[in-house]
């Protein structure tokens, strides 16, 4: 009688524990949330889908207004009642005694991007993986947008003191990463696929104030930590390279020259706010605005295709019906491409609070109504304007047409601007860039096939 030779059991790896992710606010809250999913991923959590699929469901919050609040708020009671493990981070996470009244039950609350303190919080309540190395995590990390673009954080916090912000406060001042450390990963996430890279940061502008500039080495070139040399760097990567949050400093103007040679894309993000210098000055912003106005069409007579997305805030503390009328002349004037308004929050911990003379909530409805009349006129106008003409269209996915896939322009980011829709277009895929006749516009959108 022969004896089978017993081969020992294989090792089934444990089961990895599964976190969801919610996050709430803006695309800088957005890639905080991007670094939290890959540390995780790296030490071999998984990320659920949905709240039954998750061990423990992690909430990035936003706290900028109190509307933000108040949707932050709900997000975390949302994550207690359909999963029970919930940990609080990001903005809102400041003030812990908010979320600690209404929410009792959370697990652990952290500031925002306070990194090591979430994995800490994450380990105490969902044990790590016994094998850290079980997935591989790509160079340029995980991300939470489409392969085709991504997020590209240059800073973090804001020495600018605008009376209606908090962001200060939540984020702290000016921190400016090292260009040759936002220039690689630029190059990381183009080498990973991305066709277009969005630099986002609470005041583009300002990048390097707070190290005075000092000069880095990337690819055998000295470069200088300061916006103009950051745009230099990473329009030589060959993507679409997108402006966000670009306050107006004189030196913005030496940006224009590379795009009017292809280097940047033709869009600035400029939040204005308004354009009245005595609210300007309540707001504690820039008032010369004449100036910003001739800057404007200086810019557009230099790069004809240039693309200016800015914010407005209608009913701030001591906004007179002449005051909002001069916001609507700008609007008309400087014919802003992409603009959004929010009526004037009184945000708690904002200086604004004490100012005198705050605006009735008809007052501010009546005007928001008013300027998002003017504006549509202006965005319809520009839109016309693209009819007949060639554009390069960057496409995202399908749409609910058979056949037609959705796209943007360069003068349009992802999820705030205007769209194309492209009939007979069901070879093209999400990233593909094409050229586009544009065949008909309404008052925001564009209508075309591939050229």
């Amino acid at each position: 009688m022969t004896t089978a030779s017993l081969a020992p059991a294989p090792i089934r790896p444990a089961k990895a524990p599964k976190v969801g992710i919610v996050s709430l606010g803006c695309p800088k809250a957005l890639v905080d949330s991007e670094r939290i999913v890959t540390r995780l991923r790296a030490e071999g959590y998984q990320i659920a889908p949905d709240y039954e699929g998750a061990d423990l469901v992690l909430v990035n919050t936003c706290g900028f207004l109190d509307s933000a609040r108040d949707e932050s708020l709900g997000a975390i009671g949302e994550a207690i009642e359909s999963n029970g493990k919930v940990i609080v981070t990001g903005c809102l996470g400041a003030e812990p005694d908010v979320i600690e009244k209404a929410h009792p039950k959370v697990l652990a609350i952290t500031g925002p991007q306070q990194y090591e303190a979430v994995m800490d919080a994450v380990h105490t309540h969902l044990t790590p993986p016994h094998n850290p190395h079980m997935d591989l995590v790509p160079e340029s990390g995980l991300r939470l947008t489409p392969r085709h673009y991504a997020y590209l954080k240059i800073s973090e916090g804001c020495n600018n003191r605008c009376s209606f912000c908090i962001i200060p406060k939540l984020r702290g001042d000016l921190v400016s990463r090292p260009i040759h450390h936002v220039l690689t990963e630029g190059e990381q996430l183009v080498r990973a696929g991305v066709k277009e890279l969005l630099v986002i940061s609470q005041d583009t502008s300002a990048y390097g104030l707070d190290v005075r500039y000092k000069p880095e080495v990337w690819r055998g070139t000295e470069y200088q930590t300061r916006f103009l040399d950051l745009a230099k760097g990473l329009g030589s990567l060959g993507v679409w390279t997108r402006m966000h949050y670009v306050y107006p400093y004189p030196h913005v103007d030496n940006v224009i020259p590379l795009m009017a040679e292809g280097l940047i894309t033709p869009y600035l993000d400029i939040p204005f706010q308004h354009a009245s210098a005595n609210v300007l000055k309540a707001m504690k912003r820039p008032a010369k605005q004449d100036k910003v106005l001739e800057r404007i069409l200086q810019w557009r007579r230099d790069v004809p295709d240039l693309a200016i997305r800015s914010t407005f805030i209608v009913g701030f503390p001591g906004e007179t019906e002449g005051d909002f009328e001069i916001l609507l002349d700008f609007i008309r004037e400087a014919k802003i491409d992409r603009a959004g308004c929010f009526k004037y929050e009184n945000v708690a911990h904002a200086d604004s609070r004490s100012l005198p003379d705050h605006i009735p909530e008809e007052v501010k409805e009546e005007r928001w109504h008013r300027f998002m009349e003017v504006q549509a006129k202006v965005s319809a106008d520009r839109a016309a304007a693209q009819i007949g003409t060639v554009q390069d269209v960057i496409i995202d996915g399908p749409s609910d047409t058979p056949g037609e896939m959705i796209g943007r322009t360069k003068a349009d980011a992802p999820e705030v601007d205007a769209v194309v829709y492209l009939d007979d277009a069901s070879h093209l895929k999400p990233g593909d860039i094409v050229s586009a006749s544009i065949e008909d516009a309404d008052e925001y959108d564009l209508y075309g096939r591939p050229a």
